[in-house]
């Protein structure tokens, strides 16, 4: 099989999920239309060459529905030729889609695809597609849809993580934001859309003592008959603990994310520089009512298949899902607090659900290069206890 490479990766900034945020007044199609232009003209390469367009998005439904991949391509002037495909993995979409790019091209079936994903959930509110998985109450209880925030809470609980250590994970991802918002770590991925040029919610003088002040998020759907359940199903449970708040869990945002993929003969006949490829990816689930828990599964997995042990690589992109998850996997793998999301992540920067994983590899990447490393893993949890691991090794 062929390698798959990464030429360029590019993203918006995230904007408030809400009326009035930075990106509001924006459509999805169009936050995919600057970011389809800006790697054209970036790379400087004939919009013939592209075979498909992947895009990840959760949220189908309205602005976003009607295989917005395939509407983005036709929208942004693409060539009729261009296809389009657009996919749900729940908040591993985005980083799918760039694993589904890599297996085409590396099967030898298309030779440059733009991969990434676009969430626009101020104008497609998350949820508003109304899927039976979370909105009917018999397919509810039958298939054991858990809400995120209440299954972070149950990680929180069985793994003895307290409210204090959740909070002062959310000032320490809010403090590295900031940092590398001031230092221009974002600069190379970042793509302005009008006037946004900057992450909206990072809040580097957050306190844990404001944090504190925070009433937890979820209680009430633990009221709702999850409690019991959970007590059923994990004998070890004694109490279920409600940490999560609004300052130590992702923050809903707006946004888009770019990845173009393609083969070493692409580079060379289109004069494309490779920047990494990609050399493993994996797919893993695990219990669906810890639900978010399929991240740290993927990352051990990948691991295993690249024959690889947590000391070979030197970055990890972990997406923030709630701060008991990302407490988690640092304490079930072998990387440490130095290596994993250096520069912030959900809780600080904000989730845009289905562009997140494909903008974690512009992240992860950009960061080997500011500090001339080699290998980089990205990891992301998604509903139902699904989980999607990559890694890339930069050339």
């Amino acid at each position: 099989m062929s390698d798959a490479y990464i030429f360029d990766a590019v993203r918006t900034p995230r904007g408030k999920g809400r009326d009035g945020g930075a990106l509001n007044g924006v459509s999805p199609l169009e936050l995919q239309e600057q970011l389809i232009a800006a790697v054209l003209d970036r790379n400087g390469f004939d919009a013939n060459i592209i075979d498909d367009v992947i895009l990840g998005c959760v949220t189908q439904v309205g602005e976003q529905g009607g295989n917005i991949a395939k509407v983005a391509a036709l929208y942004s002037g693409l060539p009729d030729s261009v296809s389009g495909i657009t996919i749900n993995r729940y908040c591993t979409s985005g980083l799918d889609a760039c694993n589904f790019a890599a297996m085409k091209v590396m099967t030898g079936v298309d030779d440059v695809v733009l991969a990434g994903g676009v969430e626009s959930m101020s104008r497609v509110a998350m949820l508003s597609d109304k899927a039976s998985f979370y909105s009917d109450p018999a397919v509810v209880m039958k298939a054991g849809f858990v809400p995120m925030g209440l299954a972070a809470d149950l990680v929180a609980s069985l793994d003895g993580i307290s409210r204090e250590e959740c909070d002062a994970y959310a000032v320490r991802s809010q403090q590295r934001a900031a940092a590398a918002q001031e230092s221009g770590a974002f600069a190379r991925s970042l793509v302005s859309i009008g006037g946004a040029d900057q992450d909206e919610s990072v809040r580097g003088s957050v306190t844990a003592e404001k944090l504190a002040a925070f009433e937890p998020l979820f209680t009430e759907f633990g009221k709702q008959g999850y409690e019991a359940a959970f007590k059923a199903a994990f004998t070890e449970l004694d109490e279920l603990k409600y940490v999560h708040h609004p300052g130590n869990s992702p923050g809903i945002v707006d946004g888009a994310s770019l990845v173009v993929i393609g083969s070493h003969n692409a580079g060379t006949d289109y004069g494309l520089k490779p920047r990494a490829r990609i050399t493993t990816m994996t797919n893993a689930c695990g219990n669906k009512l810890l639900a978010l828990t399929g991240g740290i599964d993927a990352a051990k997995d990948v691991l295993k298949k690249a024959r690889m042990s947590a000391s070979d690589v030197d970055l990890v992109e972990f997406n923030e899902a709630f701060a008991s998850v990302s407490i988690k996997f640092t304490r079930d793998t072998d990387w440490d607090y130095a290596q994993v999301n250096v520069n912030g992540g959900a809780i600080s920067l904000g989730h845009a659900m289905g562009a997140t994983g494909a903008s974690l590899v512009g992240t992860v990447l950009d960061e080997l290069e500011r500090r001339d490393l080699n290998v980089g893993l990205v990891a992301v949890s998604g509903a139902a206890g699904i989980g999607t691991a990559t890694i890339i090794e930069r050339i």
